[in-house]
């Protein structure tokens, strides 16, 4: 059986990692084990942000709906409310796009109150 060199293999993983950790601070972007490491964490930070982006937006949209409805005497609680009752299936981030035009939010809320 022959011998294998693995070098250019193993350096070809390091030199990827070591990319990924460009702009670390101290030793992170230079030892390899600390780089990886490093990269690692900041995978999983990353993957945690998206999904709190998301709840982040989702809590947004809410803010606005409630200030722009509260404006006509109503609570967002209310809104959703009659919204399910009548079986009117629109998202909230499609409800605080309306909500930050005044004229066109109120017209809809009072075509769902009738």
């Amino acid at each position: 059986m022959a011998r294998v060199k693995r070098g250019v293999t193993t350096h070809k993983r390091h030199k990827k990692v070591l990319q990924l950790a460009k702009g670390y601070r101290m030793t992170k972007n230079r030892l390899y084990k600390v780089a990886k490491e490093a990269v690692l964490h900041a995978g999983e930070y990353a993957y945690a942000g998206r999904k709190h982006r998301k709840r982040q937006m989702r809590r947004l949209w809410i803010l606005r709906i409630n200030a722009g409805i509260r404006e006509m005497g109503m609570k967002y609680s209310e809104l959703i409310h009659l919204l399910k009752a009548r079986k009117v299936e629109i998202d909230r981030k499609i409800l605080a796009v309306m909500a930050q035009n005044k004229e066109l939010f109120t017209k809809f809320v009072k075509e769902v109150k009738k």
